[in-house]
């Protein structure tokens, strides 16, 4: 194992952190993988996993069974870990310019296609190395004016030439549920398996350049721009892993989900030895479109009539809203059939919050897809 510490630019004197990234196997194995936890940095579970993916790996490192490098970063946020208000963590925004930790990764899909386009060939090989080279020399040029982009520029260059990038997170109060492409989902479905994902949202594009997307966006620029030309593969295969709620940090969990995790990558030939069989899919992927974000128009107290997990008819009853002045009761009904898979974690409504997630198995929405 190798550990690497990464400096952030720093906002104020005395204020400097770091990232620290750990890499396992060959440096010039047969490919890359790259884990992050904790990229808002209130979604705990995640760095439980990490940590116990840290064990294993350096285990079947000294065992010789490591065929790809793997680069772990279990603290992704230092940041926003820091961010605690009043004994509450605020993990998700950057309190200095209120941007979700998680969104404007940088887009260089046509400076990158710039400089790569009067040296492509017939050969996918030759144009993966190509592309990679040019996109990290991309990265390698930009200049962060704040901490919060000194962060962002600081993940993007050590997955930018990953074949694989998982990215654990997790919502409030939910199930197993993860998201990618259409395009990756043949690749992922595996490790949608394996880890009993309960929902598996696809979409080519969400909007927000999120962590997983500002890679897999990148080689769908170029396969549209240069496809028709040049053999250009998909460089990069991007998940991001939602872990149930907050609240479930333990390790009994977290053992589970390193085991898939590992697993997975045993499946397609990252660690040597032969994977477990595969077992049956919950429940089927559906369009990251087709979800109902289920808002309520009155504020109240919040009482739910639904369980993260349940599938839930079209029209069917999902909490209530409670005015204890009034006394008025406000039921909130789901207007598409699917699988509620989170739900909010707090108890009283402001009107016009969101308070649930539905996957639905039609696409009805287009845009922004993503939560704030």
């Amino acid at each position: 194992m190798r550990h690497e510490i990464h400096d952030l630019l720093a906002p104020l004197p005395g204020t400097a952190r770091q990232v620290h990234s750990f890499h396992f196997g060959p440096p010039q194995g047969l490919g890359k993988i790259y884990i992050q936890a904790s990229l808002h940095a209130d979604e705990l579970p995640g760095m439980l996993v990490a940590w116990h993916l840290k064990q294993r790996l350096a285990e079947l490192e000294a065992a010789g069974r490591l065929r790809q490098q793997i680069v772990l970063v279990p603290v992704a946020n230092p940041v926003g870990l820091e961010q605690v208000l009043m004994d509450v963590p605020l993990g998700r925004y950057d309190l200095e310019s209120g941007q979700n930790f998680n969104r404007w990764f940088s887009d260089l899909g046509e400076e990158v296609g710039n400089a790569v386009e009067g040296l492509l060939n017939a050969d996918p090989q030759h144009n993966l190395e190509l592309i990679r080279r040019h996109l990290a020399d991309a990265l390698a040029r930009q200049r962060p004016d704040t901490q919060l982009q000194s962060l962002r520029l600081t993940l993007q260059r050590l997955a930018c030439d990953a074949d694989r990038v998982l990215d654990l997170h997790c919502d409030f109060e939910s199930v197993m549920h993860l998201y990618t492409t259409p395009e990756a989902w043949p690749q992922v479905e595996p490790l949608a398996r394996y880890l009993g994902a309960q929902a598996s949202l696809l979409a080519s594009d969400s909007g927000g350049q999120s962590f997983d997307e500002c890679f897999t966006l990148l080689w769908r620029q170029l396969q549209q721009r240069f496809g028709d030309r040049f053999a250009i593969p998909a460089g990069s295969l991007a998940v991001t892993v939602e872990l149930r709620g907050q609240g479930d940090v333990e390790h009994e969990l977290a053992s589970r989900d390193c085991q898939a995790v590992l697993d997975y990558l045993s499946h397609f030939g990252a660690i040597e030895g032969q994977a477990p069989p595969l077992p049956e899919l919950p429940f089927p992927a559906t369009p990251l479109a087709g979800v109902e974000p289920l808002a309520t128009p009155v504020g109240g107290l919040l009482v739910f009539c639904a369980l993260p997990g349940q599938y839930l008819e079209a029209g069917q009853r999902v909490a209530e809203i409670i005015d204890p002045i009034s006394d008025r009761v406000t039921p909130i009904h789901c207007t598409h059939a699917g699988l509620m898979y989170a739900r909010s974690l707090r108890r009283m409504a402001t009107a016009g919050m969101v308070i649930a997630h539905i996957a639905g198995r039609e696409a009805y929405r287009s845009g922004y897809l993503l939560s704030p």
